[in-house]
């Protein structure tokens, strides 16, 4: 790569303005925020679940626990693909940032309100609503982002920007550990903190001059949002949508349905039973870091990678990792220090391959559909993925492992390898208007 002086450039970094630093800033934010916020009930499903059973229903054991959880968390995954698919029509049709400042007061409201519940079913309804606010606050980032950064470092942008999803994953962790004295209920009361993002937002932040000019054409056209929806099924964009929608359901459902219960192998595992709540807390908080240590360098990776190889291979690198890691990772340890060492390889896949769709998905829609199309894409499979988490706390409960139902989950990756042939390449191509 050469600068505009004509000599090699030192750096990707050379050329970015400040204000294009600031707009990636601000969504990374706002995505660190929301990993932290959808973190935290996978840290405190255990004890939060206990104590709502036990008040409301008289009784929790490991087997309704695991029910009610992975009930909750299906029920979150419905909410984030319905939110993703509304506010990837509402960022197309009123602007990128109107979208982020809405969608982070919601999930950030929502979040703090958990800590109001007193039954199962009310912690499932705050987590129904704060999962709105999070997929779509990533609509309208992704595409804020794509639309902004200069083309030749747009998918190392994106790796950044994807890279905030360990940085929450570290926050809600390290919240844990300082308020693990306090109970649950201060864990979700913290997630109210996102309400700083979506003011940066409002007073940093203005509509990319790519949206204002598709948004004045398609005010002058009279194009309806919902028509828009559809095109997305017609001629040359049906192949993209189909391909990336089912990539991003295979992640999702690999995700939330087999490395998203990570808390639940740690609190299994024989060489830690015995210790306290806050000791186990504590083991469960290290874990999550461990995990999000290995997220971060696929994050970051991906991008790099995307660039030098294409995006179609590094998919295809993600899923492959994951489907062998898997059963590794949460079938063989018995220790807990066993677990610590494998998880930061797992996460490096199962996480990393996240960064893929801020790279890829906007680059197969047009301007106009953008937010539409990568906000579909994914989180439309969100609705399928959902099954995920209730599939796996089904196996738990069937099969007395949690191990054993996390292995068989993960045959979803097979999935992902066999869509890849048909998914198109975008490396090389310039983001379409």
């Amino acid at each position: 790569m050469t600068s505009m002086t004509g000599r090699p450039s030192s750096s990707w970094r050379e050329g970015v303005t400040p204000y294009q630093w600031l707009v990636l800033f601000v969504a990374w934010l706002g995505w660190v925020f929301d990993s932290m916020d959808a973190t935290i009930y996978a840290i405190v499903l255990h004890p939060a679940l206990d104590e709502l059973l036990r008040t409301s229903s008289g009784g929790a054991t490991p087997e309704t626990i695991g029910w009610h959880g992975g009930l909750i968390f299906s029920i979150f995954l419905i909410g984030w693909a319905i939110g993703g698919v509304l506010f990837g029509i509402v960022a197309d049709r009123y602007g990128r940032t109107k979208t982020l400042i809405a969608t982070i007061l919601i999930y950030a409201v929502f979040t703090g309100l958990a800590a109001l519940s007193q039954t199962w079913w009310h912690l499932a309804v705050y987590r129904f609503l704060t999962a709105l606010g999070i997929g779509g606050e990533w609509a309208a980032g992704a595409a804020l982002v794509a639309e902004v950064w200069p083309e030749d470092k747009r998918a190392k942008a994106a790796g950044l920007l994807q890279s905030a999803w360990a940085a929450g994953f570290f926050l809600a962790a390290l919240f844990n550990l300082l308020l693990r004295g306090y109970g649950w209920r201060a864990l979700f009361v913290v997630g109210i903190m996102p309400a700083v993002a979506a003011l940066l937002v409002r007073l940093w932040v203005k509509e990319p001059e790519r949206w204002v000019q598709a948004h004045r054409q398609e005010s002058e056209a009279g194009t309806g949002s919902f028509a828009k929806l559809a095109e997305l099924f017609r001629g040359d964009l049906l192949r993209p949508t189909l391909a990336g929608s089912t990539l991003a359901f295979v992640a999702v459902f690999g995700l939330w349905g087999s490395t998203n219960w990570t808390p639940t192998l740690i609190t299994t595992l024989p060489d830690l039973q015995g210790l306290s709540r806050e000791e186990l807390s504590a083991r469960v908080s290290y874990a999550i870091m461990a995990l999000n240590v290995g997220a971060l360098f696929g994050y970051l990776s991906f991008g790099p990678l995307a660039d030098r190889f294409g995006r179609r291979p590094v998919f295809a690198l993600m899923c492959a990792g994951s489907l062998v890691m898997l059963p590794i990772t949460f079938l063989t340890p018995r220790e807990y220090l066993h677990v610590l060492l494998l998880l930061p390889v797992l996460g490096f896949f199962n996480n990393g391959i996240f960064s893929g769709f801020p790279i890829y998905l906007p680059e197969l829609y047009p301007t106009r559909l953008r937010a539409t199309g990568a906000g579909f894409c994914f989180n439309a499979g969100r609705v399928f993925a959902s099954v995920g988490p209730f599939l796996t706390g089904w196996l738990t409960a069937t099969m007395g492992s949690v191990g054993q139902a996390v292995s068989v989950v993960g045959l979803i990756y097979v999935v992902g390898l066999l869509v890849l042939p048909f998914a198109p390449e975008t490396r090389g191509k310039t983001l379409p208007d």
